[in-house]
């Protein structure tokens, strides 16, 4: 049986759900807010560029969206220079009664990381650009370490490809004391290069982290899904990490679509029963759920581990 088991009525969203055009949904962080499920999504205008949009559930499965957008580019100031092309790929990590929002701003200096904040899910407030480009996919731990934020972050390099690394902040703004902490695997299914996926959540075990992984073939990039284990004091050092993916594109939904071949996570939420739903974009074009039993993630860190650097 998969470690993650796909909800049958999947995909959740579609471009035809949502009640604004857009030509797709997707790369969505969720959580819970007041006992609802609140995802912030990702769509392609037809321009090509992105926006983020709302969606509330009862249930996790079933979501209703907005009827307005909740983030746009903005057009002035040092966000309007940074997020012209575009603002994608959101994260959302809840701290010191705050819902912290990190997202890819894209314009014609390259991808950047915008921090926003909300307590309501009504109003958003931009914070701050916190990283330099070219800068992806960063997540903030939900508790601080010895007095800091961390984060978890994917920089491009090419003497250290698409690689993870961890960082921290006395406020949110100013981040430092970075460091290399886990790597791709050369002929390895997540060879081409990693990057964070959901924010980390708590376990027994270490905070799990679950990221993407991207192999090359011949018909182009497959993006799947894999476990990390941090420690639960030190979350620079990584206790395991799974060996083999937990989810691949499989279904049509994942295999075809605006990018195809692709399963990419931006949120997951641990459960009170043991379990997490695992939110993820399939083909870059419709959102996806499905669970896990969070032990049985942890345990396939342990069991099946490889090196992380």
């Amino acid at each position: 049986m998969p470690i993650v088991q796909r909800y049958a009525k999947n995909p959740i969203l579609t471009k035809n759900d949502i009640p604004f055009p857009v030509a797709t949904v997707h790369n969505a962080g969720v959580v819970k807010f007041n006992d609802k499920y609140i995802m912030i999504f990702r769509s392609h205008l037809d321009t090509g560029r992105s926006i983020l949009g709302k969606a509330v559930s009862d249930d996790g499965f079933k979501f209703k969206v907005s009827a307005e957008p909740f983030l746009t580019p903005a057009d002035s100031g040092v966000f309007g220079d940074y997020e012209e092309f575009g603002v994608e790929d959101p994260r959302i990590t809840y701290i010191n009664g705050e819902y912290l929002i990190t997202y890819s701003a894209y314009s014609r200096h390259g991808v950047r990381i915008a921090l926003a904040k909300t307590k309501d899910f009504q109003t958003v407030e931009r914070m701050s650009l916190i990283t330099e480009a070219d800068y992806r996919n960063v997540v903030i731990f939900p508790e601080k370490f010895n007095g800091l934020y961390a984060r978890l972050d994917r920089p491009h390099s090419e003497i250290s490809p698409w690689a993870i690394w961890i960082s921290y902040s006395p406020d949110l703004i100013y981040w430092g004391e970075s460091k290399l902490i886990m790597r791709p695997v050369q002929y390895h299914w997540d060879e081409m290069k990693i990057g964070p996926g959901a924010p980390p959540f708590k376990t027994e075990k270490g905070w799990l982290s679950i990221y993407h992984g991207v192999f090359p073939t011949m018909a182009g990039s497959v993006y799947r899904l894999g476990v990390a284990l941090h420690d639960l004091s030190d979350p620079s050092k990584i206790i395991a990490v799974g060996d083999r993916w937990i989810l691949q594109p499989e279904e049509q939904y994942e295999i075809t679509g605006y990018v195809h071949n692709v399963v990419f996570t931006c949120g997951a939420v641990p459960e009170d029963d043991g379990t997490v739903k695992i939110y993820w974009g399939g083909a870059d074009k419709v959102m996806c759920v499905g669970t896990a039993v969070i032990d049985d993630l942890v345990d396939f860190c342990l069991e099946n581990s490889r090196e992380a650097l």
